[in-house]
């Protein structure tokens, strides 16, 4: 007797591999959202490896950015998820502020700031804002 394969909607354990974290909002919860997201991404690099050594460096920095703009603009909580699509990593930071970021100028002599936006936009294949009642969601999409 043949059996004809079974075809279902069960995504592949990679697909589906997701991780999400919750930081009260203070300043030391930008390393711990760097930390998670280096986590994760050793966990998904023993079942899926990138494809460039820079994508993991890409996506710290993206959580990184992410994390230092939700501490310094939106007071608060804020959320981090990270998510294996099937051709690279979906970042998304929920933050308390309804204003969605724009990009400032960026004057080094000053002393920085108003770089990570665009750093974001720069490194990321995508990059979408939803706002909401509650804040607004970041996302992002990087390769991996």
């Amino acid at each position: 007797m043949v059996t004809e394969p079974r075809w279902d909607d069960t995504p592949s354990s990679e697909e589906s591999y997701e991780r999400s974290f919750s930081f009260p909002g203070e300043l030391r919860n930008v390393t711990g959202a760097r930390l998670a997201a280096e986590e994760f991404l050793c966990a998904l690099a023993r079942h899926a490896p990138p494809g460039a050594h820079e994508y993991w460096d890409d996506i710290l920095l993206v959580v990184t950015e992410l994390a230092a703009n939700a501490i310094q603009y939106a007071p608060g909580p804020f959320d981090l998820r990270l998510r294996r699509t099937f051709d690279g990593v979906h970042v998304t930071m929920r933050d308390t502020n309804r204003t969605a970021p724009e990009p400032r100028p960026f004057h080094p002599h000053t002393g920085g700031g108003g770089i990570g936006w665009h750093l974001v936009h720069t490194l990321c294949t995508q990059v979408s804002v939803v706002v909401h009642d509650a804040g607004k969601d970041i996302h992002a999409f990087l390769p991996w």
